[in-house]
């Protein structure tokens, strides 16, 4: 089931940025990054792209 978030289509702010880079630096999944960040798959995946991010997919 999917969660919803109460943080429905808020801007990123800087600290979120630096801590998305921080966290597909140690390799974490998509959803562990979208849950530590309170946001949803969709959008976290949005902002990698927009950062020319990579995320790694879990095996």
């Amino acid at each position: 089931m999917a969660k919803k978030f109460e943080r429905h289509r808020q801007p990123w702010t800087p600290s979120e940025t630096s801590k998305l880079h921080l966290l597909v630096g140690k390799g974490m999944s998509l959803q562990a990054i979208a849950i530590s960040l309170t946001r949803s798959e969709e959008s976290v995946q949005k902002q990698a792209k927009a950062e020319k991010l990579k995320i790694s997919k879990m095996r």
